[in-house]
């Protein structure tokens, strides 16, 4: 992926070097931001296949781009007549995310996420508390007489795989399965093998959730696959594809960005000692902690794509109508303008009006979850091991190759 520093439509010199993908530029991407931030509201990014965006950086500016009605998540409301014509083919290419919340605007987008909401509601999510703590126990227990252990992998992983497919009833011999698929597609090669290798992954993935859908069609009262496809006292319901699609960003989104947050916080807090010894002294920091974690590594790093509904000026640069945008809500987040020293790790930052889980009509429907999720995890292995650290340099950790997603593929740990 290029970059372009640029305020108009004519490209300048390309920043060199920085693949937004990569995991170089994962391992620290906030460098660039800056530059980005000092350089223009808003830089063109060539994308594969021809195709070119803009990345949004500033604080106010992301805000704008997530919460203004000029800009729509569903590519379709930009498209001329003849546009569509030439594209309707689109419409019948097997999407998992078509319909979806993902990719809706109101009013479809409020009546889908008010069905899909019914798992969230805050007493459902209060209500796992104890099973979220017996859990991370029963990981932590088997990897004690180890002496250590991977984060990601035998912990980070486990605790919101394991939650999320309980709450929407997957059977536990297919979560490592639907696992590797989210991998795959978080990953989003721009290769044409790589393309490939994802449409086969969503494809499985769709076909598994459609025959998941339709053995739990009449499902007992409180079976979550089974009420999307039952009215509600408001009459709402989803039919058959838009359940598909909707369980489908559930399951990915409901614990990919939970694992990089785990994952990411634990690393934070290795690297900043001193802010690691106030939370163990005050174990009641560890709310006001996540926050920071979400503010300082932001797991989830990029908005999903918006599309200018009409031409929108951006302190000197003007996003035409039918453009693609991206919120890149990882330099937000570090804005100068908004968070006084934002590139210090600092737990009982106050206010913190950060945007890890977006803004506006598509903020994240888990985050009630994966601040619950977090919090236990990330204080629960700090109480058990006190003497917890890094097994390894810093600089040799792995970063996980993704668009969107800023985590980590492997973080070694070790104790006493």
């Amino acid at each position: 992926m290029t970059l372009f520093a640029r305020t108009d439509n004519r490209p300048q010199t390309p920043l060199s070097g920085w693949q937004l993908s990569s995991p170089a530029s994962k391992a620290d991407p906030f460098p660039l931001y800056v530059r980005l931030r000092r350089s223009a509201a808003a830089c063109r990014v060539a994308l594969p296949f021809r195709q070119t965006a803009w990345l949004v950086t500033r604080y106010d500016d992301v805000v704008t781009v997530l919460t203004d009605e000029r800009f729509t998540k569903d590519q379709w409301n930009v498209l001329s007549p003849r546009q569509r014509a030439r594209q309707r083919w689109v419409r019948k290419v097997p999407n998992p995310f078509q319909w979806s919340l993902l990719d809706l605007d109101p009013p479809d987008h409020t009546r889908q996420r008010a069905v899909a909401n019914r798992a969230f509601l805050p007493r459902r999510i209060e209500a796992l508390r104890d099973r979220v703590e017996a859990l991370t126990n029963e990981l932590l227990d088997r990897a004690q007489p180890q002496g250590g252990m991977d984060v990601i992998r035998d912990y980070a992983l486990h605790v919101p795989t394991t939650i999320i497919a309980e709450m929407l009833g997957v059977p536990a011999a297919d979560r490592e399965r639907f696992h590797r698929w989210s991998d795959i597609l978080i990953a989003t090669g721009s290769s044409a093998r790589g393309v490939a290798r994802t449409m086969l992954a969503a494809w499985w993935f769709r076909r598994y959730l459609r025959r998941l859908i339709r053995a739990r069609h009449n499902g007992p009262d409180g079976d979550f696959i089974g009420g999307l496809l039952q009215p509600d006292e408001a009459g709402h319901a989803l039919c058959e594809s838009e359940a598909t699609s909707a369980l489908f960003l559930l399951l990915v989104a409901g614990h990919e960005t939970t694992i990089n947050l785990i994952g990411n916080g634990v690393l934070a807090l290795l690297q900043h000692p001193d802010q690691l010894d106030r939370l163990r002294r005050d174990p009641e920091l560890i709310r006001p902690a996540v926050e920071e974690i979400l503010r300082f590594t932001s797991p989830f790093e990029i908005g999903t794509k918006r599309f200018a509904k009409e031409d929108v000026p951006l302190d000197g640069a003007v996003i035409r109508r039918g453009d693609r945008v991206y919120p890149v809500l990882a330099s937000a987040n570090r804005d100068e303008q908004k968070f006084p020293e934002p590139d210090a790790f600092d737990i009982t930052r106050e206010p913190n009006r950060h945007l890890g889980f977006g803004l506006g009509h598509h903020f994240c429907l888990g985050a009630a979850l994966a601040r619950l999720d977090a919090q236990i995890a990330i204080g629960t292995l700090l109480d058990r091991f006190p003497e917890v650290r890094l097994n390894g340099p810093p600089d040799q950790l792995r970063w996980r190759r993704s668009m969107v997603m800023r985590g980590l593929e492997s973080l070694p740990i070790t104790w006493s």
